[in-house]
This record gives structure tokens, C-alpha cells and sequence, in this order.
């Protein structure tokens, strides 16, 4: 029962963009490199997205390979941190399929809205877009369980880091804030579709099946919607 509630999922992503940086580096010193993470080449090489690779080269996939790439050690860190705080505390309270759900979706669906808003010029990567999407979550299950303290608790602290980092990436040129907000976005919408287990902490509570649909809707028409005005750029 222990490996079942287990966040395995959160430790399956961390070991994949851990085991990629490493690739990363390897390949960096044996073209003579001193951090290949942070090269140009071997990001695009690895799968980082740009909008040329998509719109002239069709290469979608590269809306899902940024999650697990990341630049230099320090952004591999920090990301790898809030993943494994957060996920050991969020994938056994809404259950490994959810959890897959919200944190791939999230950063595909902040991919998509950097894809769209974002600098046409800049090569993006990093988890963050779906660690915003977690993040994002507990402010939907905030609502959710209202009468539960500490999960009230978690809801303002992760509202309030949201906000903190969306406002200080304003006066920072290097992060891709339309990926951070795209991602928290998408994690708002994504936990209102996936809603939470039944009788859950002892709660009975979960979203009506109406705002669910509603939420898929608006999903899915601002993926589209982004997706396209990518190709407008």
C-alpha cells in the first residue's frame, strides 16, 4: 500500500531530466564544451523548442521535450526542488493518474501559450512550466476542501509563489514568463477537469461535472487558439 501511494511519478520526472542533464554534459565535454547543458546546439539537439523547429520543420514533439531539458545546474536545481517538495505532497493527495495529468499537461499547455506570446527568437526549457501547473493546483483544491486546514494553508502559500515569481520574472529578460503563466493556467483548468478522488482525507467533496466540462472546453479551444496564433508570428 506504501509503493502504491507512493509518488512515483514525481520521482520517475526527476530521474528523466536528471539522467538528461547528464546526457547533456557528457555530449558537452566530448565536443569540448565546458557546460553542454547551456550550449545552443546541443539544447536544440536534446529537444529544447524554438519557434522555427515547429512552424518550419513540424516538429511538435518539441512542446513536450522542454519539460525534462534544463539550462545549467543552478535551473536544473531549483526545478528538481520544487518538483520533489511539492510532488511527494500533491501525487498522493489526487492519485498518480491526476498527478501524470496535471503536471504533462500543464507543461505542454505553457509550451503552447510561450509558443504563442512568447519571444520568436528565444529557445526555451525547463520544468517550470509544469511546476507552475502543480502549483497551480492546490489553488483549485483549496477550494475543493475548504473545511481542510492544511490544505487551505498550501492553497495561499502556492497562490502567493505564483504571484511572487510571475511578478519577478517581469524585471528578468532570461525567463519565459508566458510559459510560467501559460503553465499556471493550464494547471488551474487541468485539476478542474481531472477533479480529485471520492472520499478523499476524508472529504466526500469534488467539482460538478459542469465546471469539469467547462474547464475541458476552454482547454482545448486555447490550445487550439494558441497553436495557431504560434504560426501567425
Amino acid at each position: 500500500m506504501r509503493f502504491k501511494r507512493g509518488p512515483y511519478f514525481t520521482y520517475t520526472f526527476l530521474a528523466i531530466q536528471i539522467v538528461v542533464f547528464i546526457l547533456m554534459e557528457l555530449v558537452g565535454l566530448k565536443q569540448g564544451i565546458y557546460s553542454g547543458s547551456e550550449d545552443v546546439g546541443i539544447l536544440y539537439q536534446f529537444g529544447a523548442m524554438t519557434h522555427a523547429a515547429i512552424i518550419l520543420d513540424g516538429e511538435f514533439w518539441r512542446l513536450v521535450t522542454p519539460i525534462f531539458i534544463h539550462i545549467g545546474f543552478f535551473h536544473l536545481l531549483l526545478n528538481s526542488l520544487g518538483l520533489y517538495f511539492v510532488g511527494r505532497i500533491l501525487e498522493p493527495l489526487i492519485g498518480h493518474t491526476r498527478f501524470f495529468l496535471v503536471y504533462m499537461l500543464s507543461g505542454i499547455f505553457g509550451n503552447l501559450w510561450s509558443f504563442a506570446f512568447g519571444s520568436s527568437n528565444a529557445i526555451s526549457a525547463g520544468a517550470s512550466t509544469s511546476l507552475f501547473g502543480i502549483f497551480a493546483a492546490f489553488i483549485i483544491l483549496g477550494q475543493i476542501y475548504k473545511n481542510h486546514p492544511g490544505i487551505k494553508y498550501m492553497s495561499r502559500n502556492m497562490t502567493l509563489l505564483i504571484l511572487m515569481n510571475l511578478v519577478m520574472n517581469l524585471f528578468d529578460s532570461g525567463v519565459d514568463i508566458m510559459g510560467h503563466f501559460g503553465g499556471a493556467l493550464g494547471g488551474l483548468l487541468v485539476m478542474v477537469i481531472v477533479g480529485v478522488p471520492s472520499n478523499r482525507l476524508g472529504f466526500n467533496e469534488n467539482i460538478d461535472w459542469k465546471k469539469r466540462v467547462i474547464a475541458l472546453i476552454f482547454f482545448l479551444i486555447l490550445s487550439v487558439g494558441c497553436f495557431y496564433k504560434g504560426f501567425s508570428i
